[in-house]
């Protein structure tokens, strides 16, 4: 998400500093004045910007810290100034103004393993993390340990049962293990759990519950659903998990980079099907495939959704979305397979993201998260 206007002001807010908005009457004094005012009152930033509209300015401070209540109280009280407004970072990982990283795509990435020697996918999502968000690897894997956190909390509470009035699909988790104890299902283990696991995060989604958006929250269960059911079917640690959703992630930044994940601009191919080839990727990862693996394996995954509409039922994120993050899981596992197994991926997955983005942009609006699909049909109309 990114903030590009405040009260009428040009602003690049991406959630990734602390920001401090300080909006000055220019009325005799110059920007330039008013910039060194602030910066003597805050002496410790990364950057600085204005933005000029009808006779006033916005500048924007950003800081790796916190601006403390006495510099807050100290800008207040400049007479140019009429407004201050602090705002605190969203994301995990904080910027810095002079921020490099060793690899923005999957070509990139393969040149540097090239240049430095071997290693698992997930060492090099710490290693990108780490160098963004000016920090150690260290720091960063505890972090992914605190979102693995917040994803298994969300998975037990939606098996305990979630309730909520205003929602189209209600409970339905707890019917994979009813469907086992009667031994009326196909035999799988870690497929059934992970269905049962996506449809838990789903739940709790829809009930309005703490979820992770990976990558979005119509697309919250594919991702943390299949890895972490993966993981308890085959009994891995919690540190294996996060090194799996390391490696995940770093996928998610090569799509990020180079496509989007919205659904509005190209469709539930880069939702649902973003996280598959995400999870693919991660459960390469869990069996210590390389990291040539897990690229093939998210390109596989890639592949296989090319085109997917994004046509919810009702206006709501609720159906096909469950089902749509269900085939993602199961896309996932094979993609992995398929991967481990040693099969031709034949595209990389740098081409991968731009024929998706491509397919995208060429679907009609009407299947880019709007009303066409299941969304027109009687059924959806009635609901």
């Amino acid at each position: 998400v990114k903030m590009e206007k405040f009260n009428g002001f040009d602003v690049a807010i991406c959630g990734d500093f602390y920001e401090t908005l300080v909006t000055v009457t220019l009325d005799g004094v110059s920007v330039s004045e008013m910039t060194d005012r602030i910066r003597s009152i805050i002496p410790v930033h990364e950057d600085i910007s204005v933005s000029h509209n009808q006779g006033k300015a916005l500048i924007v401070i950003k800081s790796k810290v916190r601006t403390t209540t006495s510099e807050l109280a100290s800008l207040r009280k400049l007479p140019e100034v009429s407004d201050v407004t602090a705002l605190c970072p969203i994301l995990p990982t904080q910027s810095s103004a002079d921020c490099k990283v060793p690899f923005t795509t999957a070509s990139q990435l393969s040149a540097w393993l090239g240049e430095h020697g071997q290693k698992e996918l997930w060492e090099l999502a710490a290693l990108y993390e780490a160098e963004r968000g000016d920090t150690d690897t260290d720091s960063v894997v505890t972090k992914m340990s605190q979102l693995v956190d917040i994803m298994e909390n969300a998975i037990q509470e939606g098996l305990n049962g979630t309730v909520y009035r205003d929602r189209i699909l209600h409970q339905q988790a707890h019917k994979i293990d009813e469907g086992l104890a009667k031994g009326i299902l196909i035999p799988g283990e870690i497929l059934n759990r992970v269905i049962k696991y996506i449809t838990a995060i789903m739940e709790v989604k829809s009930s309005m519950g703490v979820i992770i958006a990976a990558p979005t929250a119509g697309s919250c269960g594919c991702l943390p659903g299949t890895l972490i059911g993966a993981a308890h079917s085959m009994g891995l640690s919690h540190m294996e998990t996060t090194k799996a959703m390391l490696a995940a992630g770093l996928i998610g930044v090569f799509i990020a980079e180079a496509a989007t994940f919205s659904a509005e601009v190209a469709g539930c191919q880069v939702e649902a099907g973003a996280g598959s080839a995400m999870a693919a990727a991660g459960l390469v990862q869990m069996f210590h495939g390389t990291a040539g693996q897990c690229l093939d394996a998210a390109s596989i995954a890639f592949q296989n959704v090319t085109g997917l509409a994004c046509d919810p039922v009702a206006n709501r994120v609720e159906v096909p979305c469950l089902g749509k993050n269900i085939m993602g899981g199961s896309n996932a596992i094979a993609s992995a397979t398929m991967a481990l197994a040693g099969y031709d991926k034949v595209i990389p997955l740098d081409e991968t993201i731009q024929a998706v983005l491509d397919i995208g942009q060429k679907l009609p609006l009407e299947l880019r998260c709007t009303f066409g699909g299941l969304g027109k049909t009687p059924s959806s109309r009635a609901i």
